[in-house]
């Protein structure tokens, strides 16, 4: 996959982020999409929703967000990040995502959440 492809999957999906679109959001991942986070391995479509849904609530649009880093290596792309909102501050946040078949395959999020 190329660059371009990767950043283009990754744009999509930090867009959806920022709107909180979860339905958007979705078309980035399939059933067999994972993510893996401090919490273990999440699996699936419906799994995956429910983590979004929960993300949203903590980093609602609107919310401050700036981007660290970012690096786009073929079909890796990996984004260091911090983010403030109403209820909580995120002054580090990391994530990595491997893409196969245009799709989000693999995805790991690391975040230092610190609740107001």
């Amino acid at each position: 996959m190329s660059n371009t492809k990767t950043n283009e999957i990754l744009t999509h999906h930090l867009t959806a982020f920022g709107n909180n679109d979860l339905d958007e959001i979705m078309k980035d991942y399939t059933e067999e999409s994972e993510v893996l986070t401090i919490d273990g391995a999440i699996k699936g479509l419906v799994l995956i929703r429910n983590f979004f849904a929960e993300m949203f609530a903590t980093i609602p649009t609107g919310s401050e967000f700036e981007m660290k880093q970012l690096t786009i290596a073929g079909n890796v792309a990996h984004i260091i990040w911090a983010s403030k909102s109403k209820i909580a501050e995120i002054p580090m946040g990391s994530d990595t995502f491997l893409f196969e078949d245009d799709k989000i395959k693999t995805h790991t999020v690391v975040a230092y959440i610190s609740y107001k």
